[in-house]
């Protein structure tokens, strides 16, 4: 992960369960910004405990009166937002790009 200070989270390696804590507890700064970018491109592998982590980013963001752009979202995520019910986080409006 690099940027955090210039509000991009620039994610790179693998985002699974056994990462997504460690990238959790080192992005909640990021959200002093008033508007974060994550960005997907670099994760190499991927599973469904980066929804979880998608969720609580926004939670803190909205939090923090700020907002959180996700970008080059994996299409395996998209998929499971769909199956989860949870595409609001994919949405146009959101702030996601393919």
């Amino acid at each position: 992960m690099s940027g955090k200070d210039t509000g991009v989270l620039r994610l790179s390696g693998p985002v699974r369960i056994d990462t997504v804590t460690v990238l959790l507890q080192t992005s909640t700064p990021s959200f002093a910004q008033a508007q974060t970018e994550v960005d997907f491109s670099a994760v190499t592998d991927i599973d469904s405990s980066a929804l979880a982590l998608m969720l609580q980013w926004r939670r803190e963001a909205e939090s923090a009166g700020s907002t959180v752009r996700f970008i080059h979202v994996p299409d395996n995520i998209r998929v499971l937002a769909e199956l989860y019910g949870v595409t609001f986080l994919l949405q146009e409006g959101s702030g996601v790009e393919a």
